[in-house]
């Protein structure tokens, strides 16, 4: 007796980035398994149309609204593919009855509110914004419970953890250990960071990202924002969560449990396999994609990341240990450092300062709503937008 397949229909925001792409290869992998109704992309309306045409969505969404003509012209000869534009369009597509589960794989805050919508309308969450984690997590985690939805981490980090408590659920974690490349910089001392260019931060020695998170990759943002992630998706203490750089990145994260055994999730440093993990749960879905083989990596090595060279990281943990609206304080002057080190507005080192800076000087909230979270990001925005010009 053949098994039924029982396929699911995605709602796929941020279509056109890094994750997006990879996503849509992991469906064309799984024929017959996944039905794409929704595609979303910020400005490359260009990309949006041809992927459209690929996978005929009910609705494509673009953010920039002004995109929506050109985009509406390319598919005027798709009439069963709805053109959609702007933010309030992104938070009502994922709410439709026909999706299943939503893909969040936009870049930074503006990943919260379709988010919050989606989860609201009972849909599963396959997470690879962790920005709306890092700015809204008990918020998140609360509706999760509310609304008894799935929420099913994709990045590679928290994929491995979340791997690694299949079938654990009755054996409390005593810490879980994140791993992270070490970035391009890997060894350099503070002095010698002062002078790392944009190109150079760029290079990202074993992953293939957008801009933005390579950026965040370089200086250990990233990571300090995986740490707050993993804090709302785990249910862990401030004290539970541990970080070493391992610059092979193929042991992808690890959990130690309170006997003192260890279970780690190991594999190639490609996000196909924990995008496919996340839309196929609880199933593991045959696929053609490259094998992990010990003899390609007779050594693995692990390290304590050096916070003096790279301060991003206290930062994080600083900021989740304070709680309150301080992540988002954290995230928001983040994204619009990493925007001025781009345009070459601000040096490398000077991005740390930045965020120092703006949660020393952003009000302060230890019980913050929804409402109070955007109004932190809009004032931290414009008081790094001050501190850049002055």
């Amino acid at each position: 007796m053949v098994e039924e397949i029982k396929v699911k229909t995605l709602a796929l925001l941020g279509a056109t980035g890094s994750i997006g792409t990879q996503a849509l290869e992991v469906v064309r992998q799984q024929p017959g398994r996944f039905r794409v109704a929704v595609l979303s992309a910020q400005r490359q309306w260009e990309l949006l149309a041809r992927q459209a045409r690929e996978f005929r969505p009910a609705a494509v969404v673009i953010g920039d609204e002004s995109f929506y003509q050109p985009l509406k012209e390319a598919l005027a000869d798709q009439p069963e593919t709805e053109v959609l534009a702007g933010t309030a369009a992104l938070a009502e597509v994922v709410t439709r009855p026909e999706i299943d589960i939503v893909l969040t794989a936009l870049m930074g805050y503006a990943g919260l509110l379709p988010t919050v919508a989606a989860i609201r309308a009972g849909k599963d969450i396959a997470l690879a914004n962790k920005e709306t984690l890092v700015v809204a997590g008990e918020l998140i985690t609360s509706l999760i419970r509310q609304h008894n939805v799935r929420l099913l981490p994709v990045d590679s980090e928290h994929s491995a953890i979340f791997q690694c408590l299949v079938g654990e659920e009755a054996n409390p974690i005593e810490k879980i250990i994140l791993t992270a490349s070490g970035g391009p910089f890997r060894g350099r001392t503070a002095q010698q960071m002062e002078s790392v260019t944009k190109a150079q931060a760029l290079k990202h020695p074993n992953w293939d990202m957008g801009a933005k998170i390579t950026i965040d990759s370089a200086s250990l943002m990233n990571k300090g924002l995986e740490v707050i992630e993993a804090k709302w998706l785990f249910g862990l203490t401030n004290e539970q969560i541990d970080v070493v750089v391992h610059p092979q990145s193929i042991v992808h994260s690890l959990v130690q449990f309170e006997d003192g055994s260890l279970k780690a999730q190991l594999g190639l440093p490609d996000m196909k396999l924990p995008i496919q993990y996340a839309l196929g749960y609880p199933q593991r879905l045959a696929n053609t994609f490259p094998r992990f083989s010990f003899l390609d990596y007779p050594t693995l090595t692990f390290e304590a990341p050096d916070r003096a060279a790279f301060p991003n990281l206290e930062l994080a943990f600083g900021a989740m240990r304070r709680g309150g609206n301080a992540p988002c304080i954290l995230n928001a002057a983040n994204e619009v450092a990493v925007a001025a080190f781009l345009r070459e507005q601000v040096g490398f080192r000077q991005m740390s300062d930045l965020v120092a800076e703006c949660l020393a000087r952003v009000s302060y909230l230890a019980e913050p709503l929804l409402a109070d979270l955007v109004a932190t990001d809009a004032e931290t925005r414009r008081v790094a937008a001050r501190l850049i010009k002055s």
